[in-house]
């Protein structure tokens, strides 16, 4: 049985305390009175680093792609430069082709009359342009796509010290570093790991730049040899439709034996 009447009211109590002052809510940051300041400032200072370190973290990541987009662009003009080789090695197929087109239509000549064999036994012989051996030089790419892949494969060894994958950054690493690589300090926080985590902030956009810089040269490389490429295959295509129409031609002269 209740230890209450049912005329009980259990509000009442609360009826009782009306006249006193509310008593403010507390959390657990407020439960030291005086230290309430000093949390605030830890709580400030965590936020400072949690950021710091966030953007560092994306900085590497950023560096780690440009480095990433860099070997994509060496690949895509070693690439290019193959083909260049092939496009080259083709036209001079072609005119190959076509001196021994025109040796084989003086021979037809000989042959169709008496006087015309003559005649070519005292006409000077065509200069010949020898055909170089495949494989024998290498293909050589426009000067500023040679200067960028040059350049580029030169920071190979760094974009390998730089990828997330084969570095671990922590804290110590990088304040021993970064102390000693920066000039003055005057311009970083006095707190360490804050000054460390601005440094390599720093170091990664200063890297972040040249790298970006190599990218545009390996870009306008590419862009210049394509150009010049496309030169190549134009000029193949009228030689191309030439020998078609003296094939043709030499044809017609053979049936006609």
């Amino acid at each position: 049985m209740s230890a209450y009447s049912k005329s009980y009211n259990p509000f009442d109590d609360d009826a009782e305390d009306e006249s006193a002052s509310p008593t403010p809510w507390k959390d657990a940051r407020d439960l030291d009175g005086p230290g309430a300041p000093v949390d605030k400032q830890q709580y400030l200072r965590q936020e400072v680093m949690r950021r710091a370190e966030a953007t560092a973290a994306s900085t590497s990541r950023s560096l780690s792609l440009m480095y990433e987009s860099e070997k994509v662009g060496i690949a895509s003009s070693e690439e290019l430069v193959r083909q260049r080789g092939v496009l080259e090695r083709t036209e001079k197929m072609v005119d190959k082709m076509d001196q021994d087109l025109k040796t084989s239509q003086k021979h037809i000549n000989s042959i169709k009359s008496v006087f015309g064999g003559f005649v070519n036994y005292f006409k000077p012989k065509p200069a010949e342009t020898p055909l170089e051996q495949s494989g024998t030089l290498s293909p050589q790419p426009n000067i500023r796509l040679k200067e960028a892949i040059s350049t580029s494969k030169e920071q190979e060894a760094q974009y390998q010290a730089s990828h997330p994958n084969l570095r671990k950054l922590n804290d110590t690493d990088s304040v021993s570093g970064g102390a000693s690589s920066a000039g003055s300090t005057e311009a970083y926080p006095k707190n360490p790991h804050l000054r460390a985590y601005h440094q390599k902030i720093d170091n990664n956009l200063d890297e972040l730049s040249v790298g970006l810089g190599r990218l545009k040269g390996i870009a306008l490389g590419m862009q210049t040899e394509i150009e010049e490429q496309d030169d190549i295959i134009c000029r193949l295509t009228t030689k191309v439709d030439n020998l078609d129409v003296n094939i043709k031609s030499t044809e017609k002269k053979v049936r006609q034996l």
